[in-house]
C-alpha cells in the first residue's frame, strides 16, 4: 500500500468518525431520538438526563471538530485516531454494557452500536498502523 492509500484510508478514518460522533450528539441532543433509536417507550426524562446528555453532546461535537481538524494534515494528526479511540470507545462500551444489565437499553438495540464501535475501532486501528508502518520502512 503506497501512502496515498494510507492517507485516503485516514481521511476515511477521519470523517467516518465525525459522522459517527455528530450522529451521537444529535441523539444526546434529542431525548425523542435516542428513545426511538434505542427502543424505548415512554421515554421522558428529567432536566438531570437533559443536562447530563447536554453536556456529553458538547463532548462529541468537540471531537467531531478534532476529527474534520485532523483531516486538514492527515499524516501529520494520525495520532488524532489514537486520542479519539482510545478514551472514548472503551468508556462508552463499559457504560453501554451497564444500562443494557441494568435493564434501561434493551440488548438488541445496543447491539448495533457495539458492530459499529467495533467496526470504527477496526479503521482507526487499520489507518493508523497502515500509515505508521510506511513511515517506519
Amino acid at each position: 500500500m503506497g501512502v496515498n492509500d494510507a492517507v485516503r484510508w485516514l481521511r476515511i478514518s477521519y470523517w467516518a468518525g465525525a459522522i459517527l460522533d455528530t450522529l451521537a450528539a444529535l441523539s444526546m441532543l434529542s431525548p425523542e431520538l435516542f428513545a426511538a433509536t434505542s427502543g424505548l417507550q415512554n421515554f421522558h426524562p428529567g432536566i438531570e438526563y437533559r443536562y447530563a446528555m447536554g453536556m456529553g453532546a458538547s463532548l462529541m461535537l468537540g471531537w467531531t471538530a478534532l476529527l474534520l481538524w485532523a483531516d486538514r494534515k492527515p499524516l501529520e494528526r494520525k495520532g488524532v485516531l489514537l486520542i479519539t479511540l482510545l478514551p472514548v470507545v472503551p468508556g462508552l462500551v463499559l457504560n453501554e454494557i451497564v444500562a443494557v444489565r441494568a435493564g434501561f437499553l434493551p440488548v438488541l438495540t445496543t447491539v448495533p452500536v457495539w458492530i459499529a464501535q467495533a467496526l470504527i475501532t477496526g479503521l482507526f486501528t487499520f489507518s493508523y498502523l497502515n500509515v505508521r508502518k510506511l513511515q517506519i520502512d
